[in-house]
C-alpha cells in the first residue's frame, strides 16, 4: 500500500554516530520503500551554514538522503529550531525539497497540517523572541558572512545556554499551549496535525468547534530511532 513516512528530532551531530548509522539504515531499508518521507525539523542537532557540508558527518547524512531520492522516494525537510540556516544547497545536495511551516498537504484524502511544532509553545515566550529575531533575514546574512568556526562557536554557547535554561522553565512552558493547537487547526480547516519539537510522542484527539481533529507528535531519536508511517487507513507510530 503507497505510504509515507514523517520523523523529527533526530538532533543528528558528531557526539551521536550511532544515531546516523540507525538513520542510515532506516533511509536505505524502511525509507526507500515509502512514497515521501517528511523531515519535520531539527534533522541535526545544529546547522551553521551550508558551508559546513565539507564535514564528512554532514555530508555522510546528506549522501544518504541523496541515495534515498534516488531510489524513487520524494524527501521533504521543514527547518527545525536548530537547523533553520538549511539553505539550497544543502537541499541540491541532500535532494531533498525544503517546505515551509506550516505546510497543509492531501495526505492520502486526509488533510494533514505538517508544523515543527516550536510556534504552538506560546507559553515559551522568551524562545519565541529568540525565534523571532534568528529568523529575520538581515539576521541571517550577517550570521553567515562570519567565519564557519566563528558561527559554530557561537552555536555550541548557545546550546549550553539553552540547556541551562531548560531547568528553569516548566513542563507548561516547553509544551504546545492548547489555544495556539485550535487556533491552528481552525486557521487550516480542521486538518489532521502532525509536528514534533516537543519530545512527547502521543496521539491526540482535538474538539475544536465541533470538529475532531486527530493531532500526532513524533519521538525524538535521542535514545532510539521512531517515525509514523501514513497511508489512506490512518497512521501508526513504529519504533526502529
Amino acid at each position: 500500500m503507497k505510504h509515507s513516512l514523517f520523523v523529527a528530532d533526530l538532533h543528528i551531530g558528531p557526539e551521536r554516530l550511532q544515531t546516523t548509522q540507525i538513520f542510515e539504515d532506516f533511509a536505505r531499508r524502511t525509507a526507500s520503500q515509502a512514497e515521501a518521507l517528511y523531515i519535520l525539523g531539527d534533522l541535526f542537532e545544529y546547522w551553521a551554514g551550508d558551508d559546513d557540508l565539507t564535514d564528512p558527518h554532514h555530508a555522510t547524512v546528506a549522501n544518504a538522503l541523496a541515495e534515498l531520492s534516488r531510489s524513487g522516494t520524494a524527501v521533504f525537510i521543514m527547518h527545525g529550531n536548530r537547523d533553520f540556516l538549511m539553505a539550497g544547497e544543502f537541499a541540491r545536495t541532500a535532494r531533498a525539497r525544503l517546505i515551509p511551516d506550516p505546510i497543509l498537504i492531501d495526505l492520502y484524502g486526509t488533510p494533514t497540517l505538517l508544523m515543527h511544532g516550536d510556534t504552538l509553545c506560546t507559553e515559551d515566550t522568551a524562545y519565541l523572541a529568540f525565534r523571532a529575531r534568528v529568523r529575520q533575514a538581515a539576521w541571517q546574512m550577517e550570521f553567515l558572512a562570519r567565519p564557519l568556526a566563528e558561527r559554530k562557536a557561537e552555536i555550541e554557547a548557545l546550546r549550553q545556554r539553552s540547556e541551562s535554561d531548560k531547568q528553569l522553565k516548566s513542563i507548561v512552558e516547553m509544551d504546545v499551549h492548547p489555544d495556539a493547537v485550535a487556533a491552528a487547526l481552525r486557521e487550516h480547516g480542521y486538518p489532521r496535525l502532525i509536528h514534533g519539537h516537543t519530545h512527547r510522542p502521543a496521539r491526540h484527539l482535538h474538539r475544536v468547534d465541533g470538529h475532531d481533529c486527530e493531532r500526532w507528535v513524533l519521538d525524538s531519536w535521542y535514545d532510539h530511532g521512531s517515525y509514523l508511517r501514513c497511508d489512506a487507513t490512518g497512521c501508526t507510530a513504529i519504533q526502529i
